[in-house]
């Protein structure tokens, strides 16, 4: 019997949520993100010299349906950390501002941390993580 496109693309969204220690769904792509929220989320991890996978949601609605039935968040972006959703922008921010997203990543809290920046336009890349949930 062979799997619905539905379950494969769960599958295969879920196989990267394991595959990477640190991934963010997001609009757009860090180096050119589609919606403020995902900038600024995009722009903390960047402050913070966090590696991480990045998936851009808008090529492929089918992506954010299944995605949302996974995390139970029915909002974009979302942070997963070890496999467990952290949150949306908000979240991540509040995190950020408070020193708690710097401690669930593993790094130093910059001094200057007050508000999170806006994603640099260069600077260290995330992890490449292809397109594989189309």
């Amino acid at each position: 019997m062979t799997e619905s496109p539905e379950a494969q693309l769960r599958e295969q969204i879920e196989q990267a949520i394991r595959d990477n220690p640190v991934i963010l769904f997001m609009k757009g792509t860090p180096e050119a993100p589609a919606c403020g929220f995902s900038a600024r989320t995009v722009g903390a991890l960047q402050s913070l010299g966090a590696p991480f996978a990045a998936v851009d949601i808008l090529p492929h609605p089918a992506i954010r349906q299944q995605l949302s039935a996974i995390s139970e968040w029915p909002t974009i972006p979302q942070l997963f950390v070890d496999g467990e959703l952290i949150g949306g922008s908000d979240i991540v921010i509040e995190m950020y501002e408070s020193g708690e997203l710097a401690g669930v990543l593993g790094v130093d809290q910059p001094a200057d941390a007050e508000t999170a920046p806006e994603p640099a336009s260069s600077g260290p890349a995330p992890m490449g993580i292809e397109n594989r949930l189309s």
